[in-house]
């Protein structure tokens, strides 16, 4: 009896299983990446609905290369909004400079006490370990092309600077940017793995290497 009911389950052919298997390890690593691959540039999926684009792994080491030099040794580097930047820099294995990440999306909290929970619509609403003008540089790029999103990030970044900000947003900002945090544009374009509508440029208030070419 029981080898007919047995018979009667139904069995995964090898190629089905394979797949099957390896659809949960997937699943796995995006939902707890480890070792190296913690701080992989796509290992957390975009979240269209959040906005998120990433940037190309071009655009990351460069903004990242520029937040070390605006840091300067032993600096303390704040990426608002800018998951990417946030992760080439913990993959260039620089244990000298103070990274955090400040993040609407919690599947960023993997980072542990480097990630800071951010809403921008509640600009200085921060734990009480972050303290004001506790950062050399700010890295910034809100996550939507408005005025409202820019003024109460803009709130964030002045709480969070000692001086330097590096804002990354659409072309179109650019008179609003100046106005609010007195950024320039940079000579250096921005590129994302994905195609995005709205031409991007980075801006800092600072002489920056964006503006020479590498």
């Amino acid at each position: 009896m029981c080898d007919s009911e047995d018979d009667d389950v139904p069995q995964l052919s090898f190629h089905a299983l394979a797949a099957l298997q390896e659809f949960y390890a997937e699943q796995k690593q995006h939902s707890d990446p480890g070792g190296d691959d913690k701080y992989s540039i796509g290992r957390i999926e975009e979240n269209w609905q959040l906005s998120q684009f990433w940037y190309s792994q071009e655009t990351a080491l460069r903004l990242a290369k520029e937040a070390i030099a605006a840091a300067e040794e032993g600096g303390r580097i704040a990426c608002v909004s800018t998951p990417s930047v946030y992760q080439k820099l913990r993959q260039l294995h620089r244990e000298d400079l103070n990274v955090y990440i400040f993040e609407y999306d919690r599947r960023f909290a993997i980072y542990g006490e480097e990630f800071i929970f951010y809403d921008y619509n509640n600009p200085l609403d921060f734990p009480e370990n972050v303290a004001a003008h506790s950062f050399d540089v700010v890295v910034v790029d809100p996550p939507y092309l408005s005025e409202e999103c820019l003024r109460k990030i803009s709130e964030t970044v002045k709480y969070l600077t000692r001086d330097k900000i590096l804002l990354c947003t659409g072309a179109v900002m650019e008179e609003e940017a100046m106005r609010l945090l007195g950024v320039k544009m940079c000579r250096f374009t921005p590129e994302h793995t994905r195609n995005v509508a709205n031409e991007f440029r980075c801006y800092t208030n600072y002489d920056s290497g964006l503006d020479h070419d590498v």
